[in-house]
């Protein structure tokens, strides 16, 4: 997660650009056990670039200038922000259905 530092000096950016994700997954965790659930990881490769109508991944069908994913194959258009997570919770409800260590595979145009 990163945050737009154009308006800070150079020295500052590296920190505030970063987000503490072990923070993040902590606090996650806690409030999961409080209600008795579970936090699942899984690999974030090519969520913010997988169609999810046909399942393509292509790195230029996502169009961070505009926010926008468009995929060149069935023209399924959505935010980029909203597509990664529809990605990531495809892959915690494979986990849920038993897979060990569910990936996006990378299915391309060609094949």
């Amino acid at each position: 997660m990163t945050f737009n530092t154009d308006d800070l000096p150079k020295s500052l950016r590296s920190s505030h650009r970063s987000w503490s994700f072990f923070q993040l997954e902590s606090f996650l965790t806690y409030k999961a056990q409080t209600i008795q659930s579970a936090v699942v990881k899984v690999n974030p490769a090519f969520t913010s670039q997988r169609c999810p109508k046909c399942g393509l991944v292509e790195k230029n069908n996502r169009h961070h200038d505009t926010h926008e994913y468009w995929c060149s194959r069935c023209q399924y258009r959505c935010n980029d922000d909203r597509l990664g997570a529809m990605n990531i919770a495809m892959l915690g409800q494979e986990w849920l259905n038993g897979v060990k260590r569910p990936k996006i595979k990378k299915l391309t145009a060609i094949g």
